[in-house]
């Protein structure tokens, strides 16, 4: 840090807010450094005093959690409209938030860290992390539709090509889907396009994280194998 980083990167890794969220607490004029109101493009460096709310921060040790996120729980800081979002549900020392969503319909594992280069990292499509699901549909697919799927679909409502995908049958109606991005509620518009409904949607694994036997609303704190394994995916080091 002999060069500094910029204050909302230094936030975001003392757990305050997303690299966002710290841009807008700064703009609201709710941080101070050394004693003066910080500015947006601020660099913090080793030494300074860094306050919001009047209240001193500081850096915290990196913490990633598994979470499995109940059908019915939307995955969102703040929704005045939500009946339960995923801050409701976990009761963690440390402030934590979402790496990649999962829309409010759907169920499985979320990632959930207090290290916002990580969240960076992950969240950022062009890297092609892995995503596994377990898809439920209304009706049997053929191969055909399978074949199509895996070569990627162009979704008319959005105007993009998905990519290439693995897509697996282990029953009648239920598939397993492996995705290198994160397109908004891509699985249920791709089988919606070919004529099929999503009856149940649950993501099992994310890089070389997995599920495990956690149940719904349950959450654990990765090993130290488990966050080398992910950090090391990530491109990053801890």
């Amino acid at each position: 840090m002999e060069d500094g980083i910029r204050l909302n990167k230094y936030l975001a890794s003392c757990g305050v807010a997303s690299r966002r969220g710290a841009d807008k607490l700064i703009e609201e004029g709710r941080v101070s450094i050394d004693g003066r109101i910080a500015h947006p493009g601020d660099i913090f460096r080793e030494g300074m005093e860094v306050m919001v709310d009047g209240k001193g921060v500081k850096t915290q040790a990196k913490v990633v959690l598994a979470y499995y996120k109940p059908a019915g729980v939307l995955v969102s800081e703040e929704d005045p409209h939500a009946k339960e979002t995923f801050k409701d549900m976990i009761d963690y020392p440390v402030r934590v938030t979402y790496a990649g969503r999962l829309d409010k319909d759907s169920e499985g594992l979320l990632l959930l860290t207090n290290d916002g280069d990580l969240i960076q990292a992950m969240m950022h499509g062009s890297h092609g992390h892995e995503k596994e699901y377990i898809v439920h549909l209304n009706k049997e697919p053929d191969n055909a539709v399978i074949e199509k799927l895996r070569g990627g679909v162009y979704l008319k409502e959005l105007q993009l090509k998905t990519r290439p995908c693995r897509i697996e049958k282990l029953k009648r109606n239920v598939v397993r889907m492996v995705l290198t991005e994160g397109i908004n509620r891509q699985i249920r518009r791709m089988w919606s396009q070919e004529g099929f409904h999503v009856r149940a949607l649950k993501r099992v694994r994310i890089m070389s994280v997995s599920l495990g036997n956690l149940l719904p609303g349950e959450y654990s704190e990765l090993s130290e194998k488990e966050m080398d394994s992910l950090y090391r995916q990530a491109g990053l080091k801890r």
